[in-house]
């Protein structure tokens, strides 16, 4: 593998990608190779299927290792489900005004650090701003002058029986002999929320397959982020129940139905599924889609009330994700359901700039930044 080549593996609640990557021209990516195995899942914070899970894991890194050569590090994404977020605001003081240095910045943030303990394990940190004692607020303090220095901090910390399972896959590639967790909320906050956004506060919204995350972004960090075993599948799950149909044949309705869409009350849809045909009228599907998705408004709506700090009614919700596009029509609905301006958000590269790549890309960006 090229020196200037980063390999990544992006964990998503219904399949995972291996990709090989390096920055392009006007911070665009070039993909090497591209590797996509399906799995079961994970939801309430455990996987579905831990074999499957080792089994795709193995079978996307060996994919990715005999086409690339030599890989000796691999970066992996955690999905929100298996992070916890705590957030620590430390001072330190000095004993006359004078600049801040690099030291004072490691300082605190070691004094900063919590504790790791036999379930949790911090993976990485970061300082959503540090504030000076006139009270500015600065992302980069060093060389400002201060007689204190205070720093707003978040610490990821990563499930250590996701952690095992994992390494219990890594370790079967001796040729490998690192890998780096990174939290995809925080990959995806730095990678798709301009900084100017960030400042002010934004909100961030990844709907997912089964599983989605809900994240309130400041500066270069996260203040409060939650994850709920809810995606676009239970709304295909409550469309399968209600009608009594096969999965596959609500997920094909899924794709046809246009919820902005005004067709006649006689229109219907049609789905051929192992010999049979299923048909619907067309408005009834549609609002069987729109109850699913009011669901999903709900547990949005709940962590804007759970979330307790700056009043965010003002703020646009962003929105990113696989379940974005399934349905015509998803972000408008939500848009009027929560009587709140909704924005898309996607990666900023031809050809992969859809909701859906959006967590692959931001990782792939943190970890060419690592690196």
């Amino acid at each position: 593998m090229r020196a200037n080549s980063v390999a990544v593996l992006d964990i998503r609640s219904s399949e995972m990608t291996a990709v090989v990557g390096e920055r392009g021209v006007n911070n665009t990516f070039i993909i090497k190779s591209k590797y996509i195995c399906e799995y079961e899942g994970y939801a309430e914070g455990e996987l579905l299927d831990v074999n499957g899970f080792l089994s795709a894991v193995c079978d996307v890194v060996k994919s990715t290792l005999s086409s690339n050569g030599s890989i000796k590090t691999f970066y992996v994404s955690v999905p929100g489900e298996f992070l916890k977020l705590v957030g620590v605001n430390k001072v330190i003081s000095f004993q006359s005004a004078r600049k801040v240095t690099a030291g004072d910045v490691r300082s605190l943030t070691e004094m900063s650090a919590p504790a790791d303990d036999g379930k949790w394990r911090t993976i990485r940190h970061a300082c959503l701003y540090y504030v000076l004692s006139d009270k500015r607020k600065l992302i980069n303090p060093i060389g400002a002058v201060s007689d204190s220095l205070q720093g707003n901090f978040c610490f990821y910390k990563c499930s250590n029986a996701f952690i095992g399972c994992l390494m219990d896959a890594f370790k079967r590639f001796k040729e490998i002999t690192s890998v780096n967790l990174i939290p995809s909320c925080h990959a995806e906050a730095m990678y798709l929320v301009e900084p100017e956004k960030r400042d002010e506060c934004a909100v961030l919204f990844d709907f997912g397959y089964i599983s989605s995350t809900y994240s309130v972004i400041c500066g270069n960090g996260i203040l409060y982020s939650e994850s709920f075993s809810v995606g676009i599948g239970h709304v295909a799950v409550y469309l399968m129940s209600e009608l009594d149909i096969p999965y596959e044949v609500a997920l094909s309705f899924l794709s046809t139905v246009n919820l902005n869409a005004k067709e006649k009350l006689s229109s219907t849809e049609e789905c051929l599924f192992e010999g049979k045909t299923y048909a619907y009228p067309t408005v009834t599907l549609r609002d069987l889609i729109r109850e699913g998705l009011d669901g999903v408004c709900e547990t949005i709506e709940e962590c804007r009330q759970s979330y307790t700090g700056k009043n965010l009614d003002g703020k646009n919700l962003l929105i990113t994700g696989e379940g974005v596009k399934v349905v015509r029509g998803t972000a408008e609905h939500i848009a009027g359901r929560l009587v709140k301006g909704v924005d898309i958000v996607v990666p900023k590269v031809p050809y992969y700039d859809k909701p859906q790549f959006a967590s692959l890309f931001s990782l792939l960006d943190t970890a060419l930044k690592d690196a």
